[in-house]
């Protein structure tokens, strides 16, 4: 049953210290709240973790959808306990919702991050930006898939544009109602991988895994006509076994999407802005410039004279703003440092407008 879901020889070798405790494997399914579905060789069943995993998991520790476990089965049929989660071979995580931030996992064990969005009005290339620096991160390959082709009046230009964004990342337009491009999405999935949907509501993500599926599997919504934007339909993470033999990991929509720890997954994103950067910065006037209001910088003038893509450099700057403020939350050695950068520009920026109002008086 297990090896279905992805079970290999390297699993079953690492697995050898939790069978000796009499612990069985399983993968997890379903996730929603305290409670998991399951699947192990005798079968699906529901599951809680142990009181020890609650207490010692690490931030980020507790078993998603996706993830390998040891599981103790309950003989009089009851909940199962998870005792232990297997090392993750790759993992997409995002910093959790709200003000307290952390790190919230989303799914893991995935081979391929489907980054899904429509080809309507709601299409935005930064929102992708964000989601390729993550997918990057995760480990997984990112794929880019645009759904609703069916809708689309200027594939060509929608596909261009976001081409520009994606770097070397494969980009397929296709369409769960008439099955345009799902040969060419299904080459991204083969028995035994696991692929991951995510994206905003709305964006076909449950009626995708339905065509897929070959059958109604997730619950689907239409689309909000006022504003082209969905509103949440899965409300938990499920992973499904396609008749292909493939695995695909549908998720609820994000609303907020916080980078936790993606410096590498960024870089990856904006590799082909990065190169246009260091092209250009090739001839600025100062070595070190920092390509912010120095006389003679090339990357500034380019991006005046349209040679270099204003919005791109805003969301790269943006993205990058966001992460170095995530390590200065978490590294007090940071934080500490960034203050007093701020204290020390702060006293000049007083000294120089002290100086300003002397010259004035004078």
């Amino acid at each position: 049953m297990i090896s279905s879901y992805g079970w290999s020889d390297a699993l079953h070798d690492s697995f050898k210290s939790y069978a000796d405790q009499g612990l069985a494997p399983a993968r997890v399914i379903v996730q929603r709240r305290g409670l998991y579905r399951i699947v192990t060789d005798a079968g699906e069943a529901e599951a809680k973790i142990s009181g020890r995993l609650a207490h010692e998991a690490v931030e980020g520790g507790y078993p998603v959808t996706g993830d390998w476990v040891a599981v103790e089965a309950d003989p009089t049929g009851g909940l199962a306990m998870i005792h232990a989660v297997l090392p993750r071979a790759s993992v997409f995580t995002r910093r959790a919702a709200g003000e307290s931030g952390g790190v919230q996992v989303v799914a893991a064990n995935i081979d391929t991050v489907f980054v899904a969005a429509s080809l309507n009005a709601d299409l935005n290339p930064r929102r992708l930006e964000r989601y390729l620096a993550m997918a990057h991160d995760s480990g997984a390959q990112p794929v880019i898939v645009l759904t609703k082709a069916d809708a689309c009046e200027d594939i060509a230009g929608l596909l261009a544009e976001v081409k520009s964004v994606a770097g070397a990342v494969p980009v397929l337009a296709i369409s769960a109602r008439t099955g345009e491009g799902l040969p060419a999405l299904a080459a991204w999935m083969a028995p035994g991988k696991t692929a991951v949907l995510l994206g905003s509501s709305g964006v076909g993500k449950s009626t995708l895994v339905n065509a897929l599926a070959g059958t109604e599997k997730m619950v689907t919504r239409e689309i909000r006509a006022g504003d082209a934007r969905g509103r949440h339909t899965t409300t938990h993470r499920e992973l499904v076994l396609l008749p292909s033999g493939a695995l695909i990991l549908d998720t609820p929509g994000m609303r907020e999407l916080g980078l936790w720890d993606a410096e590498a997954g960024l870089e990856a994103a904006f590799a082909d802005f990065r190169a246009e950067i260091e092209a250009l910065a090739v001839d600025c006037k100062f070595s070190d410039c920092a390509h912010n209001a120095e006389p003679g910088c090339a990357v500034r003038a380019a991006l005046e004279d349209g040679r270099l893509d204003q919005e791109r450099w805003a969301s790269f700057a943006k993205l990058r703003g966001e992460l170095a403020h995530e390590v200065r939350k978490e590294d007090p050695r940071v934080r500490a440092q960034a203050r007093r950068v701020f204290i020390s520009r702060t006293k000049g920026v007083r000294a120089m407008l002290k100086q300003r109002r002397r010259e004035r008086e004078d």
